[in-house]
């Protein structure tokens, strides 16, 4: 295989192709409704705290409800799932889109349907993770990831400045009726799929048991515990950044619309190329060691981010951040889905969409708080420490990990009659 058909591997197949083309369009789209609400809430009302307030309602339901999430996608198709959440995602796009264009919204509505879009969204992240073992299977599963985060993260750079152009010049509800539009693609695909049936699993006695199953085995397994606290410190007190990002944009930087969606956009490259770097990758080798160092370079740039004054240096600045924090994200993401057994993977993933998204809902109700009682630079300033100090702790961890990170890595190959390599076993 060629050195770009590695890097592109999980599009090998047909599955995978059709998930990954509909999802190009439908994320861009998705980008453009995070970039165009932002602004519409900040123009309404112009307070950090409301802005911190629709980012928990969006968020605070997948902390509570994605268990649930978990536990259907353990228990059901995940694909049947995965279009209910995406019609259910078009529906609520396209009502914020009609209201907003037929100027009746009001800040009370950005809520209400945000938090909807939240609930769909406990069931959809949980399932969806999931689902990417079935349509590539485990021997590229890691490449998988990678693309999938190859793509949120270049829809980052055209959804945020396409949505900055269409704000500017026509308002928000556009952005919103194009992201509805948008979910068509991603529906199409998962209807055009053909998969082999999963295998039947013996139902537990009861909702709870099968519930308590997932939470226990990530608990217990103390390098998945450990791999779920650091992205969770990193989502509470680093990711907030993002919805203080208006305030930057206007009252900090004085860049307006279109320079929400630069400083956005900014952040995307970088993911976008920590993304890339590892879909290059084969193996797991070094990648705890790398997680510690993507999470102390994400809190370092978010501290001198706070600190800058001038529009093109905070560009600049947030490119690194963007490509640790996917780097963090994405290797978090590839370490647990190797360790965990399938009939678990949903529930586990569950808790992964709690530490990842749950959690920053937290934060960003806490850094609007913040920013109203000190400044936005501040609030992204102490995430930014908090972000350095985990770094450490994990840091200092590693090496008693390793060996039980390894054997759990060999269990699943193993369970898979997929050996590997001598390298592919080893977390660090």
């Amino acid at each position: 295989m060629s050195r770009a058909g590695a890097v592109v591997r999980a599009l090998r197949h047909r599955n995978y192709q059709l998930f990954f083309s509909g999802q190009l369009i439908s994320v861009i789209g998705t980008w453009m409704q995070n970039v165009a609400q932002s602004w519409l809430v900040y123009r309404l009302t112009g307070s950090s705290v409301l802005l911190g307030l629709v980012g928990f309602a969006n968020q605070i339901p997948i902390f509570l409800l994605a268990p649930v999430g978990g536990a259907a996608a353990d228990r059901w198709s995940r694909r049947r799932i995965v279009i209910g959440t995406q019609t259910g995602s078009m529906t609520l796009a396209l009502i914020l889109a009609g209201i907003t264009l037929l100027g009746y919204v009001q800040v009370w509505h950005v809520v209400v349907l945000a938090a909807l879009l939240g609930v769909v969204n406990a069931f959809d992240v949980p399932a969806r993770q999931a689902f990417v073992v079935e349509m590539v299977g485990p021997e590229d599963l890691q490449n998988a990831i990678a693309l999938n985060s190859s793509l949120f993260n270049g829809a980052r750079i055209v959804g945020p400045a396409v949505a900055g152009v269409l704000v500017a010049a026509i308002g928000e509800g556009w952005c919103f009726f194009a992201n509805g539009v948008s979910y068509i693609a991603v529906i199409a695909g998962l209807l055009l799929m053909r998969l082999e049936p999963r295998p039947g699993k013996p139902k537990p006695d009861s909702a709870l048991e099968h519930l308590v199953e997932g939470f226990q085995f990530a608990w217990r397994t103390r390098p998945i515990r450990a791999l779920l606290l650091q992205l969770g410190i990193a989502s509470l007190m680093g990711m907030p950044y993002a919805v203080l990002m208006p305030i930057f944009a206007d009252r900090i930087l004085h860049s307006g619309p279109r320079g929400l969606g630069f400083l956005m956009g900014a952040s995307g490259i970088g993911a976008l190329g920590g993304a890339i770097a590892l879909a290059m990758r084969h193996g797991l080798h070094g990648m705890g060691r790398r997680m510690a160092y993507a999470a102390a370079c994400f809190g370092s740039c978010l501290i001198l981010f706070s600190f800058s004054r001038s529009f093109w240096l905070s560009v600049a600045l947030l490119v690194p951040a963007g490509f640790a924090f996917i780097t963090q994200m994405a290797s978090t993401n590839t370490l647990i889905q190797s360790m965990v057994p399938d009939r678990l993977r949903g529930r586990v993933m569950a808790v992964y969409s709690m530490m990842f998204m749950g959690m920053a809902p937290l934060g960003a109700l806490g850094a609007g708080f913040t920013a109203s009682r000190l400044s936005a630079p501040a609030a992204v300033r102490i995430g930014g420490a908090a972000c350095i100090l985990s770094a450490l702790v994990f840091g200092s961890r590693l090496s008693s990990l390793r060996a039980e990170a390894h054997q759990l890595i060999l269990d699943q190959q193993t369970a898979h009659a997929d050996p590997g390599g001598p390298e592919t076993g080893k977390m660090l």
